[in-house]
């Protein structure tokens, strides 16, 4: 199985791809591995990609495929593998189609996980972030332990913040770049006869096993009904 999830942040798509890895020996592949991989193993793309981070820009496309193919190439995919963050826009989707066909391979799927907007932005602005351990909560879904002052506190004692990606204004500003560059996907990939999509809204387990039957027991449909929160 080899397939791609799409979706805004927030949406949990990332967690959907790493209950899918562990479930069917799938390997997750999330853009944010891909980076780190390439530059602690000082690859020369991977020392390119960290050039432009370093200097506080974009990576462009032709590096993050760059990235993508060299992933891509390594033994560990034998029973396929699931792309969490890639592709981000059609020209990306066009190159991994490429990289795909050079290798005599195809996607069998994209799921696309939807859900609306206010739900997106009460997950996100919901979350809590440790500084000092890193570990993130969440204020309703995975609330973290209530310190001796009787406020919010991390397991290992240290204050927990908000990041500012976080906050609402910066969230809905990025369900603004989502939806005009990432959202076009959708559409590329439904004249392609590959889009499935998941509604989302449901707790981790329903997802999934929405998921599950769609992927596994052909029951591929688009339930467009569900709010995309177009603009």
């Amino acid at each position: 199985m080899r397939c791609v999830f799409l979706g805004p942040p927030g949406v949990g798509k990332g967690t959907q791809a790493e209950l899918m890895a562990g479930r069917y020996g799938i390997t997750k592949i999330s853009t944010g591995d891909m980076f780190r991989d390439a530059i602690t193993t000082k690859s020369e793309i991977g020392l390119r990609a960290k050039a432009f981070m370093d200097a506080g820009h974009l990576v462009p496309d032709s590096v993050v495929i760059g990235l993508v193919e060299e992933r891509l190439s390594r033994g560990d995919l034998g029973q396929g593998f699931v792309l969490d963050g890639f592709p981000r826009t059609v020209p990306q989707a066009e190159a991994l189609e490429e990289i795909l066909a050079r290798k005599g391979q195809s996607l069998d799927a994209v799921v696309l996980f939807q859900a609306p907007e206010e739900e997106i932005i009460r997950r996100i602005s919901g979350r809590l972030y440790c500084p000092i351990c890193q570990k993130l909560y969440h204020k309703t879904s995975s609330p973290p332990p209530t310190g001796p002052d009787g406020e919010p506190q991390c397991a290992c004692g240290g204050k927990l913040v908000q990041r500012k990606d976080d906050r609402p204004e910066t969230v809905r500003e990025r369900l603004k770049v989502y939806w005009k560059e990432t959202a076009p996907l959708a559409d590329y990939y439904r004249a392609k006869g590959l889009l499935i999509t998941v509604d989302a809204t449901g707790s981790v387990e329903k997802v999934a096993q929405q998921l599950r039957d769609q992927l596994f027991l052909g029951r591929a449909h688009d339930h467009s009904q569900v709010e995309r929160g177009d603009r």
